[in-house]
C-alpha cells in the first residue's frame, strides 16, 4: 500500500534506537525525509546514516527544557518544515506510588510531559496552515492497565494522554490528526533491563524471565520495533485521515481491556 506521504517531512524524537528507530525506519521507507533526535549527537548521526541521505541526526535531550528553542531553530534551518512528529522518549525509572519525590515528578513532568507539549506547540501553526499534519506520541498500555512498579510512566503518560484526546478534537478540522501508540512489551534495550532486573532479584536466568513475560503474551513473543514502526507509519498516512483522537495498543494482545 503507497501511504501517500513520500516527500514529507518527520521529526521523530529518540529516533536513534528502539522504538523510535523503528518507527524512522518506517517512515524512510515510504519516502519521508527524517530528522531523529538521540541524546549523543555521534549516535544520532551514526543512525541517519544507516536510515539513508534522507535523514538526518541532532542531539537532543528532552529533560532539558532551555535547549529546546534553540533546538528547533537548527531544525528549521537545516531540515525545513515539519509535517509528521513522533513524540518519543525515555521511559522513567520504576518508582512506588507511596514515594513522593517532588524533585523526582518535576523533571519527569518536564521531559516526558512538557517536552513534547512545546515543540508541538512551536510545530502545530504551520501544519494547520498547510492542512496536513500528524502527531503520534509513543506511551505505553500503562495508561490503559497500570503497571505495578512503574508509577511515574502510568501518571505521566495518562496526563499526555488527557492533553493529546483534547489537542486532537482542537485541531482535526485544520487536517491535522493526533494518536498515540500503547507499545506492550518489544523487544528494545528497555525490555532486556526490566527481564535483568527480574532474574537478579529471582535468582534466574534472563532466558528464564523472558520465556515466562512472553508465554503471558497471546502471540507467545515479544514485538519488533520494525512491527511497531509500521503501525506508526499507517497513523502517519494520508489513508488515516479519519483517525484521531486514540490509543492504539501494539502488544500482541497481552492488554485483556477493549477500551
Amino acid at each position: 500500500m503507497d501511504l501517500g506521504i513520500s516527500g514529507k517531512r518527520a521529526l521523530v524524537l529518540g529516533g536513534s534506537k528502539g522504538l523510535g528507530r523503528g518507527i524512522a525506519e518506517a517512515l524512510a521507507a515510504e519516502g519521508v525525509a527524517i530528522a531523529l533526535t538521540g541524546r549523543n549527537e555521534e549516535t544520532a548521526a551514526k543512525a541517519a546514516a544507516e536510515i539513508g541521505p534522507d535523514a538526518a541526526g541532532f542531539s537532543l535531550d528532552l529533560a532539558k527544557p532551555e535547549i529546546l528553542d534553540p533546538f528547533l531553530d537548527r531544525l528549521s534551518s537545516a531540515f525545513g518544515q515539519v509535517d509528521i512528529l513522533v513524540l518519543n522518549g525515555g521511559g522513567p525509572p520504576p518508582t512506588n506510588a507511596a514515594d513522593i519525590d517532588p524533585g523526582f515528578w518535576r523533571a519527569q513532568f518536564e521531559a516526558m510531559v512538557l517536552s513534547g507539549m512545546r515543540i508541538a506547540h512551536r510545530l502545530l501553526p504551520s501544519m494547520r496552515e498547510r492542512r496536513f499534519g500528524r502527531i503520534v506520541a509513543v506511551a505505553s498500555t500503562s495508561i490503559r492497565e497500570p503497571i505495578p512498579g512503574l508509577t511515574a510512566s502510568n501518571a505521566l503518560r495518562s496526563a499526555l494522554a488527557g492533553w493529546m484526546k483534547t489537542l486532537a478534537s482542537e485541531v482535526a478540522a485544520d487536517g491535522v490528526t493526533v494518536n498515540m501508540l500503547l507499545p506492550g512489551r518489544l523487544a528494545t534495550d528497555r525490555t532486556l533491563g526490566f527481564d535483568r532486573m527480574d532474574a537478579e532479584a529471582e535468582g534466574v536466568s534472563v532466558e528464564t524471565v523472558a520465556a515466562r513475560s512472553q508465554s503471558e503474551i497471546p502471540v507467545g513473543r515479544y514485538g519488533t520495533p520494525a512491527e511497531f514502526g509500521a503501525a506508526a507509519a499507517f497513523l502517519a498516512s494520508r489513508q488515516a485521515a479519519y483517525i484521531t483522537g486514540i490509543a492504539l495498543p501494539v502488544d500482541g494482545g497481552l492488554s485483556r481491556s477493549m477500551l
